[in-house]
């Protein structure tokens, strides 16, 4: 992708800033002269980050600003090792307001729409986000936050939600349950904002038919002020992304070279306008590409594909690479086969051992339904592994994202 003259002017606006002053990227750029950064090839011989770096600024090392203009932190849930910590100045928080509106709006949301927000509030930048949003919108705010599906339905149908907001997994939850309990003619939903972990063709054609909405896919991470910074529109041909506001590289994962537009490769961002805690070449890990051409919406701002998968989320299996995106394409070819399963990965008498555990529809036969899953799976990727078909439901739901693959050989 090309770089804009404006985003270049923001961007040597943002490294003599951060290289005059002793701190994370001082140390980072330490014996670059930002000053001979004059072109977007030059730019792209500059350090990337990643989060690996950001644990170690660990806890306020990313700070760009004097204390007193910091009004909020944010943080990665630190599940894996140390969290991010991000802070926000008053001017990040507005941004990342006007970029979440962008996207209500990309998704048709308006001002009289009621919008139903089930992502954690707190450290966590999910919640509050979509709050943010919804407020700079003026739409009305149910800020439900995740767990106890009984009120979440109740006030679904007492206040009458128009817009749900929530990860894929619970959106699946919400909608098995509404089919349970026969309150579909009860439920108002249109939309439904879905974001936080990526999700295969099949379970998004489950969760729109079951709620009876039309789904836009959102996209946003911690470290990047958090969901909003792009959205599908309604032609589901990728996600437009607010150029404005963040620079983007798609980038080959080993070398670090950049990839042509349309082909796969790792995300790197860069942050235009952030104070408290400006990102330059962020490895982000996510795997998608940059879309060529105007989108049939008309939108002016570029695309990507919706995330493909993480570098990190790769399993090597018996000598191939396998990633859960490969798993469910797989299971979209398999008639029968839900979009929910669960690949574990053992070292048993010497050897890898791989089960897929997969929910299929009622009445189907399980007995075939191990057979064509397993020449799929074979077919697919390459591996032969044990399919235990199970019924639907029976595999665990969660509130937020869910892991799907299972490495038990370390």
């Amino acid at each position: 992708m090309k770089m804009k003259e404006s985003q270049f002017e923001l961007i040597k606006a943002q490294l003599k800033k951060l290289t005059s002053q002793d701190g994370f990227y001082s140390r980072i750029l330490a014996g670059i002269d930002v000053d001979a950064v004059q072109s977007q090839e030059d730019f792209e011989k500059l350090p990337f980050t990643w989060k690996g770096d950001l644990r170690d600024a660990y806890p306020l090392g990313l700070q760009a600003v004097p204390e007193e203009e910091i009004v909020r932190i944010h943080s990665s849930s630190g599940t894996t090792g140390t969290p991010v910590i991000i802070p926000y100045t008053r001017q990040d928080v507005e941004d990342w307001a006007i970029m979440f509106a962008r996207c209500y709006e990309m998704a048709g949301v308006t001002k009289l729409d009621r919008i139903h927000i089930t992502p954690g509030y707190g450290l966590w930048t999910a919640g509050i986000g979509f709050q943010l949003g919804a407020e700079r919108l003026g739409a009305m705010t149910i800020p439900m936050g995740p767990g106890n599906t009984d009120k979440q339905l109740r006030m679904m149908m007492d206040m009458q939600s128009t817009v749900l907001c929530a990860t894929s997994s619970y959106a699946l939850l919400l909608a098995e349950e509404i089919a349970k309990r026969g309150i579909g003619d009860k439920i108002r939903l249109r939309t439904g904002v879905i974001g936080s972990e990526r999700w295969g063709d099949k379970m998004r054609a489950r969760i729109a038919r079951e709620l009876g909405v039309k789904l836009f896919d959102i996209y946003g991470l911690t470290e990047v002020y958090g969901p909003g910074i792009g959205i599908s529109c309604e032609h589901e041909c990728g996600m437009h992304i607010w150029d404005d506001y963040v620079y983007f590289e798609v980038v080959d994962p080993k070398t670090g070279e950049q990839k042509p537009d349309g082909e796969i490769g790792e995300l790197v961002i860069t942050t235009l306008r952030k104070q408290g805690a400006p990102l330059i070449r962020y490895r982000t890990h996510d795997l998608t590409r940059i879309i060529p051409g105007d989108c049939p919406c008309g939108s002016k701002y570029p695309r990507i594909d919706t995330i493909l998968g993480r570098t990190d989320d790769m399993v090597k299996v018996k000598g191939v690479n396998i990633f859960p995106s490969q798993i469910e394409e797989m299971l979209t070819t398999v008639d029968g086969a839900s979009s929910e399963y669960q690949f574990m990965i053992d070292h048993l008498y010497g050897k890898d051992i791989c089960t897929l555990f997969v929910e299929v529809e009622n009445g189907t036969d399980k007995e075939q339904m191990e057979q064509k899953i397993s020449a799929a799976f074979k077919g697919k990727i390459g591996i032969t592994v044990i399919v235990k078909p199970v019924a639907i439901g029976e595999l665990p739901r969660s509130e937020k994202k869910s892991t799907r693959v299972f490495d038990n050989r370390y």
